[in-house]
């Protein structure tokens, strides 16, 4: 401060909600000794869905590798623990992670399960498709006689098998 000038007010920092503001300070006493209110973040707004301080976004986080670490092919106990080392969880958040990863399956399963034949008729063609090209006739072979199967083709063996037979039997009504 300058010698000899004589300061008009005191200046005080208040944060508010994560913005300064220069405020003005009585010359009383009493008036200083007040504590400024300082407003929680995110007052009035509705809590954010997304981010990084979010527990629930974590917790979402946590659960979406779990569910895509499963493809793996581990035994679901398996699953459970290494998630929990992984993780840095106990094994029983690790089993409640594993419990909404099944409810995910569970809903997936019935929103895709009838799309899920075209989806295997596609595998199944593009599997033949490969085959042939790669010389492979026996595998073609294989999988021509599951598509087949699946459309309602019948084998000429499996025709012959099921064909009906025909028994007649001749009762002897002679009397002794």
């Amino acid at each position: 401060m300058l010698r000899g000038l004589r300061p008009l007010a005191r200046l005080e920092l208040k944060i508010e909600a994560n913005r300064p503001e220069i405020l003005t300070v009585s010359d009383a006493p009493e008036a200083n000794n007040v504590a400024p209110d300082v407003a929680p973040e995110a007052v009035g707004n509705k809590p954010h869905p997304y981010g990084r301080r979010n527990p629930d976004a974590w917790i979402e986080e946590r659960q979406r590798r779990l569910f895509l670490k499963q493809l793996s092919g581990q035994s679901a106990r398996a699953l459970v623990y290494e998630h929990a080392t992984r993780e840095g969880v106990s094994v029983s958040t690790a089993w409640r992670d594993y419990a909404v990863v099944q409810s995910w399956n569970e809903s997936d399963w019935q929103t895709e399960r009838d799309k899920t034949v075209s989806r295997i008729q596609q595998m199944r063609l593009r599997c033949i498709d490969g085959a042939i090209r790669a010389k492979q006739f026996g595998t073609a072979q294989l999988l021509l006689r599951d598509l087949g199967a699946v459309v309602g083709e019948v084998a000429p063996e499996a025709a012959a098998a099921a064909a009906p037979r025909l028994e007649i039997t001749v009762e002897d009504r002679r009397q002794p």
